[in-house]
Parts: structure tokens; sequence; C-alpha cells
């Protein structure tokens, strides 16, 4: 393990580098691609302006338009220029460094014709066209790399899937893989927050924006239709997300421990199951793209794509394939680098936490129901809580009015460890234990993990967007408890989403609900709270979840000790002796 406690700029790096050089730029905008099926896509193509060597090619496809002008912060570490791009690479900094930045229309979306289907099987085979068109021209030297951060990292895993010729190498960085279980349905709740409100903005764009003049009709009306239809996993889903034994490209999947409700979990799964022979792992904080453009990010990226797709010798592969931010609480700046060699971390300490109830509920916020304790109680204790999430409309779930009112008072229980007496790790995968009943037919248990100061205030970090975020969270509709045994490990269930067992009223069952991973050194005096509610809790936005009618006029319970063991598996890191 090394600490890496300083930045390193690319320009600084004193191992061998690709270093920028003074050719200037050639833009071609609107290049037409052609695709297999005789349609076509379009691309903006920026590359240096010799003709002494040829040159890889960094590609990405998406539904954002290739050429809308992204301008970003004032505090990225970037500069602005006429040519960024939302979340892709910066040419004026990668050009000069001998790379080819390809920028591609996806099918129906900005200037390229067609029906569009986001994040579907037919954009993996347009992108694989448009692959392999690139490595054939004459400025190309054959060898194509991607790398993109969100809708631009998901793309890469669905290519990657068809196994390109060309494609040498992919970073998909911050990039959900599974379709239903990272991005539409949380533990089979649907994720309405994220998904409802980016279709909305995207068919908007496209209907009544200036990309209308491209086209007017062009996408997709029936996404939103089509992903409330598919309710459960099937093929379906499968065929627009990644597949893990057909990836083999050398990659570098990098997440963001921020990144809890949409991609960390497809960078973590990516890293342990893909097959691929030459891989690497990196989770850091920040926002969705400060860690990208800066100035260690980049250095990450280039000496990555330098390894791959122009065979220079400058020994990341040497290097332990895991780098981990490490939080130690409440920064808005980035935290130091670890090495690692494996993942989950092989000196983990699995720890089970047992919910031992001391209280009744309460709806004021600061209360708690009882601990989080290292000894199961060896008597079964209950707790009853309403899940109608009462707001100033009154009861209202399945209605807009749930969404746009919120709860009005506090859902659920929490428990909490004492202050800890000295630092205390958690760095891993996590999950928990339940047992419980409802008088309804199904149940929502929504998870949240909170790092909670001395003085009783939330320690927060940074989320993907900028905002004050808790440490992680986990989802489970409790009839969609069934596992799949061949894939479940016992700190990641494995839910199979593939039927529905309903609940007979307050007839207890186990569930298991996968945490998404985190990173934390809970400091000494702190302590770790876990709320466990029918509804979105603390720091949920935008990432909330439709509340079903199941939940109107409903009471939860949930049961601990005895034969009914509740608890939650923490990957207890030890502190250096």
């Amino acid at each position: 393990m090394t600490n890496i406690t300083k930045a390193v700029s690319a320009d600084a790096y004193e191992g061998p580098i690709s270093k920028p050089q003074d050719w200037g730029m050639i833009i071609e905008r609107d290049v037409a691609i052609p695709l297999r099926d005789g349609g076509v896509l379009y691309a903006d193509i920026f590359r240096p302006d010799t003709d002494a060597e040829k040159f890889p090619a960094l590609m990405n496809i998406s539904v954002y338009q290739k050429d809308k002008l992204w301008i970003p912060p004032d505090d990225l570490e970037e500069e602005a220029n006429p040519h960024m791009n939302w979340e892709t690479v910066n040419p004026l900094w990668w050009v000069p460094r001998g790379y080819i930045c390809i920028r591609v229309d996806s099918r129906g979306t900005g200037k390229s014709p067609g029906r569009c289907e986001p994040s579907s099987y037919q954009e993996a085979v347009d992108f694989y066209d448009c692959i392999e068109w690139s490595a054939k021209q004459k400025w190309c030297s054959g060898n194509v790399g991607t790398m993109g951060i969100s809708y631009h990292a998901s793309s890469q895993w669905r290519v990657a899937n068809l196994q390109p010729p060309s494609l040498k190498a992919i970073i998909p960085w911050e990039g959900r893989a599974d379709q239903y279980r990272d991005q539409a349905y949380h533990g089979g709740i649907f994720s309405s927050g994220f998904v409802v409100n980016w279709i909305a903005t995207h068919t908007a764009h496209h209907l009544l924006g200036r990309a209308r003049k491209n086209n007017p009709d062009a996408f997709t009306q029936d996404m939103l239709w089509q992903y409330l239809s598919h309710d459960l996993d099937s093929e379906w889903w499968r065929v627009c997300s990644a597949r893990w034994d057909q990836i083999n490209v050398p990659l570098y999947s990098v997440g963001n421990w921020g990144g809890w409700a949409l991609h960390l979990r497809g960078n973590t799964e990516g890293y342990v199951n893909a097959a691929s022979k030459n891989k690497k792992l990196r989770i850091h904080t920040g926002t969705h793209f400060h860690p990208f453009h800066s100035e260690e990010g980049r250095l990450d990226q280039l000496r990555f794509l330098d390894c791959w797709l122009k065979g220079i010798d400058n020994g990341i592969m040497k290097e332990p394939p895991i780098k981990l931010e490490i939080r130690t609480g409440g920064s808005t700046k980035p935290y130091p680098f670890r090495y690692e060699n494996e993942w989950p971390l092989a000196r983990t300490q699995w720890t089970k936490m047992y919910l031992q109830i001391e209280r009744e509920p309460s709806e004021a916020e600061s209360h708690v129901e009882g601990s989080l304790v290292k000894t199961a109680p060896a008597k079964m204790g209950k707790l009853t809580y309403s899940t109608s999430g009462a707001t100033k409309a009154g009861v209202a779930s399945s209605s807009s009015l749930a969404n746009t009112h919120g709860s009005s008072t506090r859902t659920g229980v929490s428990f909490t460890t004492p202050a800890m007496t000295e630092d205390f790790e958690i760095t891993g995968p996590l999950m928990c234990n339940l047992w419980v009943s409802s008088s309804s037919e199904d149940m929502d248990i929504m998870i949240t993990l909170r790092n909670i100061g001395p003085d009783g205030k939330d320690v927060n970090e940074v989320g993907q967007h900028g905002q004050p975020i808790p440490l992680t969270k986990g989802w489970l509709r409790a009839s969609h408890r069934k596992l799949d045994a061949k894939k479940s490990l016992p700190y990641r269930p494995y839910h199979a989403h593939n039927e529905r067992l309903w609940l007979e009223p307050d007839v207890p069952v186990e569930c298991q609900i996968e945490i998404w991973p985190t990173c934390i050194v809970l400091q000494k005096g702190h302590s770790l709270r876990v709320d466990i509610q029918p509804r979105d809790g603390v720091g949920s936005a935008p990432y909330t979840h439709f509340h079903c009618d199941y939940n109107a006029g409903a009471v939860n319970t949930i049961y601990s000790g005895g034969d009914m063991e509740s608890y939650v598996l923490l990957p207890v890191i030890p502190q250096k002796s």
C-alpha cells in the first residue's frame, strides 16, 4: 500500500508519457460515418495537423449533441474553450499529445438521422461500426480507445460486449453497467427522480430546443413506457447492459464514492467481473466532472491510454491495480489516495452490527430507536411504523403530490453505534439482513448510512452534483427479495428480480439488502447511523423513487433478536499497528 499525498500533473510527470507537441489542430465537423444497415451517423473530429505519423483515436457516442458547447465552472482545472463538450475529453489538451478526438451523435439525436434508442443494443452496434470506420482512416494508427463520463461511460460497456477488433482500451469513468439494477430499478423500486427527469429533459431539448431543426421528431417517444412496462429483469434489460464474460478489452474502471445511486455499482462490478485480463479500478470523490478534468485524473487517463494505444512502457500496469481515495469525513477537497491489490480488500474484517431495539418510533428527526451492537440480542424485539408518508396534502401515495410535496414528518426507524473511541475505517461493499413484515402485500426498504459528528449533526460528503450527501444507500422492494444463488456473495446479495414474492399480512420474511460500496474513516467521537425507511431519506435528491400505492395506509414492522437476526454487515479495515 502506498499513500499518494500530492497530485502530479501530466506535464510534471517524469516517466515516459506523451508530451504536448506544437502541431496545429484540424477540425472536421459533421463527418458522415456509414453504418452496416445503410444508415449514417455524424461526427466531429479533432486531430493533429501533421502527416508525419498516424495517431490513435479516442471516441465517444451519446445523445447529448457532439457540438453543443459546455461552459465549465470557473474552478475546473481545464480552462474553458470553444471545443469543450459535456462529459467528454478536451481536444485542446489531448490532440497536442498525439490523440484524435471523435465525438459521434447517436442515431436520432443531434445531427444524426434515425430513431433514437438511448443506451440500447442498436447504439452499441452503431458504436462498433464507428470504431472500425475510424481505425481504417488514413490518419488513424488503427488503435481506438473510448473514454468519457456517465452516458459516455455506460456506452463503453455495451460496445465492449461486442468486441470490435480495433478497440484496444476503455475508460468507463463513472458509468452504470446494469441498466436495471444501477439506473432504473434500485432493489426493484423504480428510480423515478432521475429517470423521468432525464427522459423529459432530453426529449424536450430535441423537440423544443435548437436540436429540433435537425431532428424534429427523432427522439424516442416511448422510452418511459418501455422502462415501466419492463419492471422485472429480463432479456430486454440484458441486451442493453454489460455482459461481463464478453468484455475482454483492457479497462480502467473509474468510480466515485458519491455515485451510490447511479454509477458506482457498475464500476466495482465491472472491475470484479469483467473477463479482461488487464484491468484497474479507481474510486475518487467530488462532483461528476471535476476529477475527470483534474491534472491528477488526466495523468491516470493518459498513462493508461499511452500504454494500450501507443505501446509506451510507463509501468502503470505494474502498479497495484486499485487506487482508492480514502475519505476521513466532511472535506470538500480531494482526500489522499491509497493503492490496494484486490476488491474487496483482503484484510477486511467483515463485522456484523446487530440492530438492538430500545425504544418506540418517533417523528423527531434526531430520534433513534436503538443501537448497533456486535452481539446479537438474545430476545426478539420489534418496531412498527407507518409507511404512508403524510404530506401537507394528506396521504397521496402513487400520485404527483407524493413526489412534489414530500413527507412532512420523519418516517421509519434509526440505529446508531456508540461514539468511536478510535478511528474506524469502513471501505468496501456492504449488506443489511432484515426480518420484516407489513400489513400490505409489499413494502419498500430504503437504507441510509450517515456519519454523525460529536455535535449530533451529519458530516456530509460532496455528491456528484456538488450537493451534500450521506455515506451511501441501499434499497429493496420486499417482493423482490429472491436471490440469485450463483451470483450472490455474503457481502453483496444479488437479486434475481424475475418474479414477485408477495407478502402475507404481518408474516415476517428475511430480506438481504445490497448497500452500495462506501469508504469512510469515522473519526474518534463520531458515530455511524443507519436509517431504515419506507421512503427516500436524507440526501436522496435527485435520485428519488416512486412511492407506490401499497404504501398507503400500511404499517411495516422490523424484527431483531432471537431467531430473527437483523444486522448491517460492515467491511471494517483494521488500522495499521
